[in-house]
């Protein structure tokens, strides 16, 4: 039972992601929901339904407000931007399903602790550096309606760099690809493919053979800026075709997650990337040059976009026909 004194509610896992492979998450709220949990959001790539069990509540989405007594439910499609509020006095208990169940656990468990820690406000409102850290971390969750995602997270950035000059880099990347996602699976998790589809960024690879845990690389790579920087990075998580994560060492120093998602028209990619620039003379202008190092980086993940679908739609197209072969 997570208990969120500050935004009104506890929440009872009833059914997890772990229960369901994915599929579903499924949870009881008790409360009345305030704060930045009664503004109007969306979750991006999740449906959402609303079960009362007692009370009342409204959900108000494509200009219609929908009002829901004990036994009745309703669906909210994926980005569809929506609010659900109490109605009327007294606590209410409403059963949530989420699918697919993403990382709403995981959120709401970081919830509950920056409620513990005293980072919410007592009228529901994270504190400015816990909301930056939200918007940077769980934005895939769900997120305010407006302003823009994108406005959204550069905000979150200028907050994160006034707070702490000199923190990790916090990066979230995410986009559609039209191929299966074991192909995409197997491109992202083998650093040696690296060179042949994300150019000019990937200059040279070298592995130790495929991807499993603990297997080390070694990268070349480079940006739009002057420098050329090598790294050496580990596999620290394996779990295809869905995540693998990666910790890295050396000019750069973090950890990277690909987080994979089928989609009808093939998968969709993740990319959370935390990163410390160690090289010196990084680490000396990183609280000056932090808005160029974030556009060398966008530079280098549009790269990526550009390489990636055509490569793994060959790789896909090649397996089947050795498949029938």
């Amino acid at each position: 039972m997570l208990e969120m004194k500050q935004l009104g509610i506890s929440v009872e896992f009833l059914r997890t992601g772990a229960d369901t492979n994915g599929e579903v998450l499924e949870m009881e709220v008790t409360g009345m929901p305030r704060g930045f949990l009664a503004q109007r959001h969306v979750h991006g790539r999740q449906l959402e339904r609303f079960q009362v069990v007692s009370g009342t509540m409204k959900v108000e989405m494509n200009g219609r407000e929908h009002v829901l007594t004990a036994g009745q439910s309703i669906e909210v499609p994926a980005g569809t931007p929506h609010t659900q509020v109490p109605v009327g006095e007294g606590a209410g208990v409403v059963r949530i399903e989420v699918r697919p169940a993403g990382r709403t656990q995981a959120f709401l468990e970081r919830l509950a602790e920056l409620c513990g820690e005293g980072k919410m406000t007592r009228w529901g409102f994270p504190r400015p550096l816990a909301g930056a850290e939200l918007v940077l971390e769980y934005a895939d969750t769900g997120h305010a309606a407006k302003p823009s995602l994108r406005a959204q997270r550069a905000i979150a950035g200028l907050v994160m760099g006034f707070a702490h000059p000199t923190a990790p880099y916090l990066f979230v990347d995410e986009w559609d690809v039209a191929a299966p996602p074991q192909a995409v699976f197997d491109a992202l998790a083998d650093g040696r493919t690296y060179p042949q589809w994300w150019r000019p960024v990937y200059l040279d690879v070298e592995s130790e053979g495929p991807a499993a845990v603990g297997a080390e690389s070694r990268q070349h790579f480079k940006g739009r800026l002057p420098y050329h920087l090598h790294t050496r990075s580990v596999i620290s998580e394996l779990d295809a075709p869905r995540r693998v994560t990666a910790d890295v060492d050396g000019d750069l120093r973090g950890r990277g997650t690909w987080t994979l998602t089928p989609t009808p028209a093939g998968t969709h990619v993740r990319f959370d990337w935390q990163v410390h620039a160690d090289r010196k003379l990084l680490r000396v202008l990183t609280p000056v040059l932090r808005p160029l190092f974030r556009w060398n980086h966008k530079w280098a993940i549009a790269r990526a976009i550009d390489g990636l679908e055509p490569y793994a739609r060959r790789a896909a197209a090649a397996q089947s026909l050795t498949a029938i072969t």
